[in-house]
């Protein structure tokens, strides 16, 4: 099975076991204050593991477009790349562990004809000292599983000193078999859930000899090596527990969230580790080799740079389709450096000329069954990503000027002048390094590298930290303020008009951030109107619920939401938070009496006298067109 095919396989065996599959969320959080990027299957689905109501129901299924900004650095090598999909299925508070890995060991096996023999697992060890038992349940469901096909599976507790100690399924500690958005159980705050996970391994077998030949060869291999001889191919997470006061409690309504890595999977199926030979990678592969004359996979060298080019030319085009367009600043600024990236290392292998966009075309034809979007939007992506690669050209001719006049001037170049050449006009390090060297120079890589990590640290502050789902937590605090805000977003279209749309938001226990579209900064009256608007309807101790509905009717009463993108391709319901009670409509509420209705997944307080005191502490410029307000409640 090719991975389109794979993808297909996994939907339709969970639509045939009762989920509702779902479409892709953008690679653009909604509501997501901590995140520039969607780096998770589970990302757009906290909110509902936490107990808000899914519209569709309690069994859901998923391929999540993913990428994750911090492994740019990381990509080269075989199995690491920042654009991913990750197909995903849900219990809310439904069925639980028995059902999982039965399915999970049945799709493998049977659906994918995985070798049984190869797959190994491993289990939460369990913690003594705060309560938490050994996972034998799941171990017991995992060996009755592998029974099924004549397999034995021992299990043991995991130990470095003896590697794989003729195991099948494995006991780990915390650090690798335990979930919750904090970490560690020890890591978790009063109120968190979380719970034992259990992850699936594709094992390339010990005649390839991939540990041996490792920087890990002196001690003994095992599921979790770093070797490259065992891969990850799926985790499903349990979430079964609440911390307390007291400690540990089990929930009410226990859930399953199972995330598996459409191109390992592949891999696995392939039996091959180098995941840019998979089919998705192929016809852009094929585009490169036939611009560059050269063949991927001929030497070390050569195919570090398919590598490169092959990643991040795929992630900017999922990028650009969700509307990031290569900039300085927040996620245009990762997909310039994509793009740009792509182009040095193309360049490498000899593309001297403009070779985007066909790769680009490639990648449309690849993935537009299954994101239609792609071909929708095909002129537009190769579009921004050739003006791009024309600025690069640019951007390395200024670059070689500017390294000229520093050199003239001081017969040096110092590793902080080599990472504002890096910054200033995009100029690769490596660039640098061998003119410098054609001087008779070294530059000092260590200072550049200090100067690189400062500004990547600062890139990442706004980027990738590990909360996800829309808020930074669910405390009372926040929620209060995730409701203030919806009741902010209607006042600022009734005190400027209905052209304002939320543009972004983040909230911290602390206060509340919105990004709306006005082009003009708002006047101390108009801040004025707007807080004394919110406040009113807070002294009317307003109701809040929520109604599943279907699209068309959800317009149709007169909710906001970013509906095209994200419902269009869906065709089903959608979850929608009134504010106010229509039975005491007044001249200030909506239609009917609501003060606001709007499209979103929770969650909420149950009425506005909950909120306290609205106060806008800033309004400024973000973009062109696009405000931010800061604000606050106080009781």
């Amino acid at each position: 099975m090719n991975a389109s095919e794979i993808r297909k396989a996994y939907l339709d065996f969970f639509a045939a076991r009762g989920h509702v599959v779902i479409p892709s969320a953008s690679l653009l959080p909604e509501n997501d204050p901590t995140t520039l990027f969607t780096g998770s299957g589970m990302q757009p689905m906290v909110p509902y593991l936490l107990g808000e109501t899914h519209p569709e129901g309690t069994r859901i299924a998923d391929s999540q477009k993913c990428f994750r900004s911090g492994d740019i650095e990381e990509v080269g090598d075989n199995r690491h790349t920042t654009f991913f999909e990750m197909l995903g299925n849900w219990s809310l508070g439904d069925y639980f562990k028995k059902e999982q890995v039965g399915w999970m060991f049945e799709f493998l096996t049977r659906e994918l004809l995985i070798d049984p023999k190869r797959l190994y697992v491993t289990v939460f060890r369990g913690n003594d000292a705060i309560g938490i038992p050994k996972d034998e349940e799941t171990v017991g469901y995992w060996q009755e599983a592998y029974s099924s096909v004549g397999i034995d599976a021992k299990a043991v507790d995991f130990s470095e000193r003896d590697g794989m100690a003729n195991g099948r399924i494995f006991y780990y500690e915390e650090k690798k078999n335990w979930w919750s958005r904090s970490g560690t159980p020890d890591k978790m705050p009063v109120g968190e859930p979380g719970g034992p996970d259990t992850e699936m391994f594709w094992d390339y077998g010990i005649e390839r000899g991939l540990h041996e030949t490792s920087s890990f060869a002196k001690l003994p291999c095992h599921v979790n090596c770093d070797c490259g001889r065992f891969v990850e191919i799926g985790n499903n997470v349990f979430m079964q527990y609440v911390k307390t006061d007291a400690g540990f409690v089990e929930l009410p309504k226990r859930n399953v969230d199972f995330g598996g890595g459409l191109e390992r999977l592949a891999m696995a199926v392939n039996d091959d580790p180098d995941i840019f030979r998979i089919s998705l990678f192929d016809g852009a592969r094929a585009s490169i080799e036939k611009v560059t004359g050269k063949t991927y996979g001929m030497n070390a060298s050569e195919t570090y740079a398919f590598r490169v080019a092959l990643d991040h030319l795929r992630a900017a085009t999922f990028l650009i389709a969700d509307g990031v367009v290569p900039s300085n600043k927040d996620q245009g600024y990762f997909v310039r450096r994509l793009v740009r990236r792509a182009i040095r290392f193309a360049h490498k292998l000899g593309a001297d000329d403009a070779f985007c966009g066909s790769v680009v075309a490639a990648y449309v034809e690849t993935y537009r069954g299954a994101y239609p979007e792609l071909g929708a939007k095909m002129a537009f992506i190769a579009d921004e990503i050739v003006k791009e690669e024309a600025k690069f050209k640019t951007s390395l001719e200024k670059g070689l000027k500017e390294f000229e006049k520093i050199f003239a001037s001081s017969s040096v170049v110092s590793g902080i002048d080599a990472f504002n050449l890096y910054q200033s006009y995009g100029f690769p390090w490596e660039l640098t390094e061998e003119l410098a060297r054609e001087k008779g120079q070294i530059v000092d890589r260590d200072v550049f590298q200090g100067e690189f990590k400062k500004h990547q640290d600062l890139s990442r502050a706004g980027s990738e930290q590990k909360f996800t789902g829309g808020l930074a937590d669910h405390s009372a605090e926040v929620v209060r303020l995730h409701t203030a805000t919806h009741m902010l977003h209607q006042a600022l279209r009734t005190v400027l008009g209905d052209h304002v749309f939320q543009r972004g938001s983040n909230i911290t226990a602390e206060r509340a951030r919105f990004d709306f579209s006005h082009g003009d900064k708002m006047t101390p009256e108009q801040i004025t109107q707007v807080e004394d608007i919110v406040n009113e309807n807070i002294r009317r101790a307003l109701p809040v619920h929520f109604e599943i509905l279907e699209l068309d009717e959800a317009k149709r009463r007169g909710a906001i939401g970013v509906f095209e993108d994200k419902y269009a391709s869906l065709g089903g319901k959608i979850k929608v938070y009134f504010i106010g009670d229509p039975s005491t409509g007044s001249g200030q509420a909506m239609d009917a009496g609501y003060y606001s209705r709007e499209v979103c997944g929770g969650p909420h307080v149950e009425n506005t006298k909950e909120l306290g005191a609205f106060r806008i502490t800033k309004e400024e410029a973000v973009a062109a067109g696009i405000r931010r307000i800061k604000a606050t409640l106080t009781v």
